[in-house]
C-alpha cells in the first residue's frame, strides 16, 4: 500500500469520526451549553450534559455551588460575583463557561390601573390653521417653517413652559408688527426662526396659525416598583402624541389612581379599550421623569398594593423566560386587580434592549369573555411566570386581539435607573 493511499484511508476514518461526533448526543448537548450563565443569589439552574462530561469551577469559593450527576450539572448562586466553570471530556477541557451571580433582587408587581398626566418641555405644535387676515388666508407658523411635532421652547429669549406663556408675546408682537424670535426643538435638533403674527378679521386678535398643546393625559397599568428605592415602571411602551404620532418629550408629570368604568371589547381588526376615570381625589402617587420606548418611569411617593401579590418577587432575565403558561395582573372592573392566565407563545433571549421580547396569548376564559383579549389600557400589566416577574404586556395584534407583544422586565428596570448587574466593590485591605 502506497503512502498516499494510507493517508486517504486515515483521512476518511477521521472524517467519518468527526461527522459521527457531530451527530452524537454528547456533542449536541455540549453545543447547547451557553458560554455565559447569569443567575441571582439563592437561584439554582440545571444544565443537561453527557455522561462522560465533567465540570469544575476555576476556583473554590463561596459564590456558587456546583453539583453534578450522570446527566446534569446543577449550579446554585450563593454570593454575588463572577467565576468560571470548565467542562472536560475524558480529562480534556472542551469548554469554558463564565458564571455571574447577581445580587438577590426583588420587585413588587403592579397591575393597578393608573392615570397618567404628562407635561411637555415647552409647547408642542400639533397642527397648522389658516388665519383670515386683511391680506388673505395664511398660516404664519407654516410660513416660518414650523412643522407639526416641533416643540417651541423659547420666544424672544424667554423660556416657554406652558400655553399661557405664549399669548402675551403674540399680542405684543402683532400690535407692533415685529417678528417673534422662536427657538424650536425638532428631533433633538435646535432650530431658530422668526414669525410675525397676523390679525384675525373675525376675532380681532393676533394669532400664530398654529395649534399647540402643553400636556397630555391617559390611562395605563403599573408594572412594578422597587420597594427600596420606590422607583417604578409602567405601560411598557412610549406615550406618543395622538396628533403628531411622535413620542412626547417629558418635562415632568404625575401618576394618579384610576378606576375602570367599562370595557370596549376587542375584535378582529378593532382593538378594544379600557374606559377609566381618574380617582375622585386625584391624589398624586408618583412623578414621571422619563417617557421611553419601554414605558414611563419615575418614583412613587407612597407604597401601593394590588391586593393579590403584594410581597417582593424575584425577576427573570430574558434568557430565563420559557415558552408555556404564565399569568398577568390587571384591572377590568373598578380598581380590583386580578390574575389571568396567558401563554408565552415565543420568547427571545435578548442581549440588548428591545421592546418586543415575547409573543403572548390570552387563554383565560373570564378575560376573553370580558375584553376579547388584550385591550388598550392593559399595557404595562405585569407578566408572572414561575413566581417571578418576567415582563409586561405592551401591544395587541390588531388582527388577533387575543395575542400581542410583551417586553422583558430586564429592560424596564434599566430604563427605571435600577442596575441589577451592580458589581461588588472590593474591600481595601
Amino acid at each position: 500500500m502506497t503512502l498516499n493511499a494510507l493517508r486517504k484511508i486515515i483521512g476518511g476514518i477521521l472524517l467519518v469520526s468527526l461527522i459521527a461526533i457531530g451527530f452524537s448526543k454528547p456533542f449536541q448537548e455540549y453545543l447547547h451549553i451557553p458560554n455565559k450563565i447569569t443567575l441571582f443569589e439563592g437561584q439554582h439552574i440545571e444544565i443537561a450534559k453527557a455522561k462522560m462530561v465533567s465540570a469544575e469551577m476555576s476556583s473554590n469559593n463561596e459564590r456558587m455551588e456546583l453539583k453534578e450527576d450522570t446527566h446534569s450539572i446543577s449550579l446554585k448562586g450563593n454570593k454575588h460575583g463572577e467565576n468560571e466553570m470548565f467542562l472536560e471530556l475524558a480529562g480534556f477541557p472542551i469548554k469554558k463557561v463564565d458564571v455571574n451571580v447577581l445580587k438577590d433582587f426583588k420587585v413588587i408587581p403592579g397591575g393597578q390601573s393608573i392615570g397618567v398626566k404628562l407635561n411637555t418641555i415647552g409647547v408642542l405644535v400639533v397642527g397648522h390653521h389658516q388665519i383670515d387676515a386683511l391680506d388673505g388666508k395664511s398660516s404664519p407658523g407654516e410660513i416660518a417653517g414650523i412643522k407639526i411635532g416641533d416643540i417651541i421652547t423659547e420666544i424672544n429669549g424667554k423660556k416657554i413652559e406652558k400655553m399661557s406663556d405664549v399669548a402675551p408675546f403674540v399680542q405684543e408682537a402683532g400690535s407692533k408688527s415685529t417678528p417673534l424670535k422662536i427657538m424650536l426643538n425638532r428631533e433633538n435638533e435646535k432650530i431658530s426662526t422668526e414669525l410675525t403674527p397676523k390679525k384675525d378679521k373675525a376675532e380681532g386678535s393676533y394669532k400664530l396659525g398654529l395649534y399647540i398643546r402643553d400636556s397630555a393625559a391617559g390611562i395605563g397599568t403599573m408594572t412594578f416598583y422597587h420597594p427600596e428605592s420606590r422607583k417604578y415602571g409602567a405601560l411598557g411602551h412610549v406615550i406618543s402624541d395622538m396628533d403628531t404620532k411622535k413620542a412626547i418629550v417629558v418635562d415632568d408629570g404625575q401618576i394618579v389612581r384610576s378606576t375602570v368604568t367599562s370595557i370596549e371589547k376587542g375584535s378582529h381588526g378593532n382593538p378594544g379599550e379600557k374606559l377609566a376615570r381618574f380617582s375622585p381625589d386625584k391624589e398624586v402617587i408618583g412623578n414621571i421623569v422619563k417617557n421611553s420606548p419601554f414605558g414611563i418611569f419615575g418614583k412613587l411617593n407612597q407604597d401601593i398594593k394590588n391586593g393579590i401579590l403584594d410581597k417582593p418577587m424575584p425577576i427573570a432575565l430574558s434568557h430565563q423566560v420559557k415558552e408555556g403558561p404564565a399569568q398577568i395582573l390587571t384591572v377590568v372592573d373598578n380598581d380590583e386587580v386580578n390574575l389571568f392566565d396567558i401563554e408565552i407563545v415565543s420568547t427571545i433571549p435578548q442581549k440588548f434592549p428591545a421592546t418586543k421580547g415575547m409573543v403572548i396569548k390570552v387563554t383565560d376564559p373570564k378575560l376573553l369573555a370580558k375584553t376579547g383579549g388584550i385591550v388598550q389600557g392593559m399595557s404595562g400589566s405585569p407578566i408572572i411566570q414561575n413566581d417571578k416577574v418576567i415582563g409586561a404586556v405592551t401591544h395587541v395584534f390588531v388582527n388577533d386581539p387575543t395575542s400581542g407583544y410583551g417586553v422583558h422586565i430586564e429592560w424596564m428596570l434599566h430604563e427605571a435607573g435600577i442596575d441589577i448587574y451592580e458589581q461588588p466593590r472590593e474591600k481595601a485591605s
